[in-house]
């Protein structure tokens, strides 16, 4: 088990009250996109699965991701098919990582191996560029201008 601390609440994997976001990838290979977290991400590989298809997890900062092959339906999702993305350039869902060093993100992510689609780029109050994971799917990174606050 691990864990994050928000605001005085602790958020562990797994969760031991209340609830933990993770977010759920369809991958070709689970190694390879754990090890593409951990290398380019620093994440912390908790499981790389099993043979009988369980997924695996890595956390990653304040957060979890966990991957699996993709499959047929399933008892508890009985009309639902998982498979990569068939074309890289439709995209319905990302991972956003807000940082607060985007040009120092890009340059130690990039040594560590992620291909960034473009260079960061000014747009909308902050600065963000996106990465490609093994399998195509998306990742972007920003950082807000000074000033910009949410929520």
């Amino acid at each position: 088990m691990t864990q994050a601390i928000v605001a005085d609440q602790i958020y562990a994997m797994p969760p031991q009250k209340g609830f933990t976001v993770a977010h759920f990838l369809t991958v070709a290979d689970i190694g390879r996109s754990a090890r593409f977290y951990e290398k380019v991400f620093g994440g912390r590989i908790l499981s790389l699965g099993d043979s009988s298809g369980a997924p695996g997890y890595i956390q990653i900062a304040n957060t979890w991701l966990i991957v699996n092959v993709g499959g047929g339906p399933t008892p508890d999702k009985p009309s639902v098919m998982l498979d990569v993305p068939g074309d890289p350039n439709l995209v319905s869902s990302f991972l956003n990582i807000r940082v607060a060093d985007i040009h120092g993100c890009h340059e130690l992510w990039q040594a560590r191996g992620a291909e960034f689609i473009t260079e960061p780029m000014e747009k909308y109050g902050e600065t963000r560029c996106y990465i490609r994971n093994p399998d195509g799917y998306i990742i972007e990174v920003g950082q807000s201008e000074p000033g910009v606050v949410f929520g």
